[in-house]
């Protein structure tokens, strides 16, 4: 592991690349029992409830919303199609993921696992409907594996008594502002077919490969706004369209000068499903829905 004095160059740039400061801001959930979810994602993982009507609610931190639950009672899950792997919610200090993950342990929340990815320090789970959920701090930049100027993020074990003795005490511990959605890893039907959506229409650079199953693609170096892998989704269809799971995520393009080249690029290859001033909405090929 070596300083880094600047982001780790991609392994393979975007041709027409999102701008620096470009994110992953927002994603929308379909869910059978919306106050059965929301109460798990307020009380368990602590978000705050920003907004709420007769059918959805917005979660986030503060006044800023980033998870939106829409109930559909008669949704089906999203088994054996592509879909949504989990959600990422990025916590701005190693205690402040202390702190979560000691309410999970607290509630008797049952844990998937926990992972020291080098980049980050993350822990998972899965809400009530099963959706998948990774909570995570990242390590300073410099701190990041790099090897031969590319990024090598990897897959340690994470020392959870040690990560829990950071946790401050129950009572004082309030969702912190500039909690937000970190990052959006998908179910896909093929690999191929996702990088040269990500990567060449959309504008994320690719940073790393997990052999041919998994790929990671970010704007400005970060070690990845969107992942996705074929895991047990290889060769899968799109789920039905009000099936529950991942209803839409969103890219928050920093540049809006780059929204004519990346119109041009979705309806170029037939992605584009619709535009306005504020919003393109866009599907992968493997059927997952693209806010921008």
């Amino acid at each position: 592991m070596r300083p880094m004095s600047a982001p780790p160059n991609p392994l393979s740039p975007a041709p027409a690349p999102l701008p620096s400061g470009s994110s992953v801001t927002q994603i929308s959930l379909r869910v059978r029992d919306l106050g059965r979810v929301t109460r798990f994602y307020t009380h368990v993982v602590g978000l705050d409830e920003i907004d709420a009507g007769r059918d959805s609610v917005w979660l986030g931190a503060g006044d800023v919303p980033f998870l939106q639950l829409v109930e559909n009672p008669t949704g089906e899950p999203q088994t054996g199609a592509t879909g949504l792997f989990h959600l990422a919610i990025l916590y701005p200090s190693r205690a402040d993921l202390a702190a979560v993950t000691a309410r999970l342990v607290g509630l008797q929340a049952p844990l998937q696992g926990a992972s020291d990815h080098g980049v980050s320090e993350a822990v998972y789970f899965a809400d009530p409907e099963g959706n998948g959920v990774e909570i995570y701090r990242d390590r300073e930049m410099a701190e990041w594996p790099v090897q031969n100027g590319e990024l090598r993020m990897q897959t340690l074990h994470l020392d959870l008594p040690a990560l829990l003795d950071e946790a401050p005490p129950a009572e004082r511990w309030r969702v912190p502002s500039g909690t937000r959605l970190g990052h959006v890893h998908l179910r896909v039907a093929d690999i191929a077919e996702a990088e040269a959506f990500y990567r060449d229409v959309v504008g994320l650079d690719l940073m790393q490969r997990y052999g041919g199953s998994a790929s990671f693609f970010s704007a400005g170096g970060y070690h990845h706004h969107v992942a996705v892998n074929t895991w047990a989704s290889l060769g899968a269809p799109a789920p039905p369209g009000d099936a529950s799971g991942l209803g839409w995520f969103r890219i928050e393009a920093a540049d809006p000068a780059a929204r004519q080249r990346l119109i041009e690029r979705l309806d170029d290859h037939d992605r584009l499903r619709s535009h306005t001033d504020e919003l393109l909405r866009a599907l992968d090929p493997s059927g997952n829905e693209v806010r921008i």
